[in-house]
């Protein structure tokens, strides 16, 4: 009944993955499909001073041609140019000024040395003078207009505009000149007193209304016409064969506007958004095929599959956001971000089929499609090529000045196509690719977040942990420096094996140097740390010191999960002596005591056995390495037999079975054992 009712579980849990994982992907589908542009797609490609190779290109209606943005900006300037500025007349300044030059007369009356009876005549040619300025206007030009004499403005009052030329108006220089020259011509008062009291009470009492002139210029560009003549129904846009000119991109241009105004207002939202679902849903069907076929591992964990699911979904939303917010060139967004991040997190093969996955849904919704897709395919191989093997932080600056060649070239290539000329080549259209590779940067710290919250492990991690600086490797180095040696020379071994056979030569070399870490608990207790003749085995039941031996794996997983390594390499650790005999105790006690009964499972690991190419290649070198110590007289034929009998007595225990490991791939092991051996031991190999 257990057995019935646990293997019912494990395929209710196998039926509510696979829901969950469909769940997964229909929303990404749907959140694709929802994030991308919504209008109909134009179906020609076109490129001024190209060739038009389709057919005839024939106007099914009436469209408007739209101008250049030369000929809207020329437009705009001269509807600007007639727009009269407005100034607006202050008439309370000429009174309340023409009562200030009084005041000022009268306190400054006392100390000027003139005859009283002249005070009313300097009254009155003082205020003449003062009204005379006023009712002409003194204007306070704008910065921005600065026009020359003879420009006109609308001087307001009282809601009534009247048109005034500048040359009949005062500034307030004018102003005072004029009033300078008017009293240079009288002698019957003192010029220079009257001169300085004016001086203080000429004001402008017009003033630049700019809210209302802006309001003038804004319905006047407003009302602009944005389009110059029709093409009729009928008419040919453009012939095959023929040059897309200026004029005849004039027309493609209002074509495609035409195209998708039309079909936004007669055409069916739910008939496009369908064909979308279709386009992304076959896409997105086919990447989750790849994986059951290529990928079987990612493929039935929901959590990686989610993460590639994640990084589609958030670039496309991007390309979509930044089609929305129309920035001045998509080109600016870092499409090679995505394999860089898939790459480092799973594999080449992956990271290269998902690029293009998100290129081609991309296609169909940017400018000039195929260029779009020849710039970022190419650029997305090299940033998967240029960090095939990741074993250096500065691989990312590498790759991103490789990415940046990569561009330049395209571009270079691309322009010439376009001008066949390198001295029209706007330099300046290159910025948004330099741009976009800076920005591809940021996988760095997006790679620390994915590993953080889907726990994935990634090369960079793995780089980090084969620090021997790293603290569990600083500590093992002072607590029991002979596994620490042990664990550096196991790990040389199993990295050459892994690259010469096919495999991640990081993780090796991270799961070798952390392996034996469960040692640090009882160092004495392993040879390899014995620094004297005593031995603590000596005085020690056989069946307590192979609980020792052995429980330094169960102690290592605790060790390496308290210190919060991943548990891709905490596999090594438990799969390192896979479910074989600690044989030196075991036949000790049969040989010391052959009539007692003994449960073999007392001196025997638990397990599990080697379950990848990675983990079976580190049994091998851990074993190899800890017997050639106990050789004493090292030469060929002693290396050789050893490593044929250990690797001959894996295999006959049956610790390889599940690491998918062939019989060429033990050969090329055992060759590489023995190469490296010798030259460890300093063996002279006879010619």
């Amino acid at each position: 009944m257990v057995q019935i009712s646990s293997s019912r579980q494990r395929a209710l849990l196998r039926k509510y993955a696979r829901n969950i994982r469909f769940m997964m992907i229909l929303g990404s589908i749907c959140l694709i499909v929802a994030a991308l542009p919504k209008q109909a797609q134009f179906r020609y490609e076109f490129e001024k001073g190209r060739i038009w190779n389709q057919k005839d290109l024939i106007s099914p209606y009436n469209f408007a041609i739209l101008k250049t943005p030369d000929e809207i900006e020329v437009d705009r300037k001269a509807a600007l140019a007639s727009v009269t500025p407005i100034y607006r007349l202050d008439e309370e300044i000429a009174k309340q000024q023409a009562e200030g030059f009084h005041n000022d007369l009268e306190i400054k009356w006392h100390t000027a040395g003139i005859k009283d009876d002249l005070k009313e005549r300097y009254i009155t040619v003082g205020n003449n003078l003062i009204n005379e300025v006023y009712r002409r206007g003194i204007i306070k030009l704008n910065p921005k207009h600065q026009p020359a004499d003879n420009f006109t403005i609308s001087v307001l009052n009282k809601n009534v505009a009247v048109d005034k030329n500048l040359a009949d108006l005062f500034t307030r220089e004018k102003a005072l000149a004029y009033c300078e020259s008017s009293l240079n011509k009288r002698t019957d008062v003192d010029g220079a007193f009257l001169l300085d009291l004016i001086d203080d009470r000429l004001l402008p009492n017009l003033n630049f209304d700019e809210k209302l002139t802006g309001k003038l210029e804004k319905e006047v560009v407003d009302n602009l016409s944005v389009t110059r003549g029709m093409v009729q129904a009928g008419e040919t846009i453009v012939s095959r064969g023929s040059v897309v000119s200026e004029e005849a991109f004039q027309k493609l241009q209002s074509y495609k506007k035409a195209f998708e105004d039309n079909a936004r207002i007669n055409g069916s939202m739910g008939v496009v958004f369908f064909g979308r679902f279709l386009l992304v849903a076959l896409a997105i069907v086919l990447l989750m095929i790849f994986l059951y076929l290529f990928r079987k591992d990612i493929y039935a964990d929901n959590r990686l599959v989610g993460l590639i699911l994640l990084v589609v979904t958030a670039m496309l939303a991007t390309l979509s956001i930044a089609i929305a917010w129309q920035i001045p060139n998509l080109y600016y967004i870092p499409y090679c971000i995505v394999p860089i991040i898939v790459r480092i997190l799973f594999d080449t093969r992956l990271a290269l089929y998902i690029h293009l996955l998100v290129v081609l849904i991309a296609g169909f919704f940017v400018p000039n499609s195929f260029e779009f897709a020849y710039y970022q395919i190419t650029a997305g191989m090299v940033a998967i090529y240029t960090i095939k093997n990741l074993i250096r932080r500065e691989q990312f600056l590498i790759s991103a000045l490789i990415i940046t060649s990569s561009y330049f070239v395209a571009f270079v290539g691309i322009s010439f196509i376009r001008q066949g000329s390198f001295t029209t080549i706007d330099w300046v259209d290159f910025v948004p690719f330099i741009v976009s590779v800076l920005l591809t940067l940021l996988a760095y710290p997006l790679i620390y977040a994915f590993e953080r919250v889907f726990g994935l492990t990634s090369d960079i991690t793995l780089i980090e942990l084969t620090n021997t600086n790293a603290p569990l490797l600083r500590e093992m180095a002072f607590t029991a420096p002979g596994t620490f040696q042990h664990s550096l020379q196991v790990a040389n071994l199993a990295e050459n094996a892994i690259y010469s056979i096919g495999g991640n030569a990081l993780l090796v070399r991270a799961g070798a140097l952390y392996h034996d870490i469960g040692k640090m608990e009882n160092p004495l207790f392993f040879i390899e740390n014995q620094t004297s003749s005593f031995n603590p085995h000596d005085k020690l039941p056989y069946e307590e010191s192979a609980q020792i031996i052995i429980r330094h794996v169960s102690k290592g997983i605790e060790m390496a999960r308290k210190a919060g390594l991943p548990e891709m390499v905490i596999d090594f650790i438990r799969t390192h002596h896979g479910n074989t005999r600690v044989d030196y105790f075991y036949q000790s006690f049969l040989k010391n005591f052959p009539e007692k009964f003994i449960d073999e499972n007392i001196f025997r690991y638990p397990g599990p056995i080697p379950f990848s190419k990675e983990t079976g290649v580190l049994m091998l070198a851990d074993s190899v390495e800890a017997a050639s110590r106990s050789l004493k007289e090292p030469g060929e034929k002693s290396i050789n037999d050893l490593v044929d009998r250990i690797v001959r007595y894996k295999l006959d225990q049956d610790q390889l079975k599940d690491s998918d490991i062939t019989l060429k791939d033990i050969e090329t092991i055992k060759t590489i054992f023995k190469r490296m051996l010798m030259s460890i031991y300093h063996v002279r190999v006879d010619y």
